[in-house]
């Protein structure tokens, strides 16, 4: 609850949404294969967006209260050092899943209005939506004004559920057409590629809860980006060398490879049927990697002096 009060929460929730919205707005003339540009461009906001969510949310729930001394407070209660951590991994998680929520509604949605070089953007399914946001923050300053709550938490969880009655109408009453004798549809397939990319920002999560046991906001994000970054060629820089290097067989493990999260190519082909088998796999290399870079930040949390 902490989390989602925070402004940059809401602000960051918004706009990706929005500007994933945005994406299927306009025509891009790229010779029948719009739909896949859409989808690819929303899937890396999504991600993008989540790595600074969980920087930003993990420094605020742990390293502004290292630095405040809140933790010293809670942590001189019959509470262990490991619980606390593990609390706050499970805090920002579940505000991540929040995020990744609407963002994946609004990727459905965008899927949905994609459109080819002979179709039209969809007004009402960019009316409805932006209906549901404007809705959204004005039941936020509603409740703030008339009800004395939080402006910020209210808005986000009027955003979760006036999306959703948005997807809902558009899905239902809404039809566009996606080229000249084509309707467009929902495409489903982005559910699971979307549940691969909140994988990806558990382990981002683990990762910025490690660094903030001992570094401030912008170090944090500074390490995690650099993770983020080698993750996404680490199959080019270390996976390739594993057979003849050691040393590159034991950075390939370390080092995070989002090239398992991210499944762009496999929307792009006419399959319609997904296997959820690989999305058990990326579950399961999930936990692995999070609990290793949990256990880490726990022993870098045991030694570090609160006062």
């Amino acid at each position: 609850m902490e989390l989602i009060r925070q402004p940059i929460f809401l602000l960051l929730t918004t706009i990706s949404a929005v500007f994933e919205i945005a994406l299927a707005v306009p025509y891009y003339f790229a010779f029948g294969d719009e739909p896949k540009l859409v989808k690819n461009s929303v899937l890396a906001v999504m991600l993008l967006s989540g790595l600074f969510g969980a920087v930003l949310s993990a420094s605020s729930s742990l390293a502004r209260e290292i630095r405040s001394g809140t933790a010293l407070a809670v942590l001189s209660k019959p509470v262990g050092r490991s619980q606390f951590l593990l609390a706050k991994f499970f805090g920002v998680a579940a505000a991540l899943t929040l995020m990744t929520y609407i963002n994946t509604i609004a990727a459905l949605i965008a899927s949905r209005m994609s459109f080819d070089a002979y179709g039209d953007t969809d007004k009402a399914a960019l009316t409805i939506f932006g209906a549901a946001v404007v809705l959204a923050y004005l039941f936020g300053g509603f409740s703030n004004y008339f009800l004395r709550r939080p402006f910020v938490s209210d808005a986000v969880l009027a955003l979760v559920i006036f999306v959703t009655v948005a997807a809902f109408l558009i899905f239902q009453f809404t039809h566009q057409q996606e080229g000249l004798f084509k309707a467009a549809v929902v495409d489903w397939r982005m559910v699971p590629a979307a549940v691969l990319i909140l994988f990806a920002l558990f382990i981002l999560t683990a990762l910025a809860i490690a660094c903030s046991t001992r570094l401030d906001t912008i170090p944090t994000l500074a390490i995690c980006s650099a993770f983020f970054l080698l993750g996404l060629m680490s199959d080019y820089l270390f996976g390739r060398h594993t057979q003849t290097s050691w040393p590159a067989s034991v950075l390939y493990s370390i080092v995070p490879n989002w090239q398992l999260f991210w499944l762009a190519d496999a929307l792009e082909t006419d399959k319609q049927v997904f296997m959820w088998g690989y999305v058990a796999k990326g579950l399961a290399y999930m936990i692995g990697y999070a609990g290793a870079a949990l256990a880490i930040a726990t022993a870098l949390f045991e030694e570090r002096e609160l006062s």
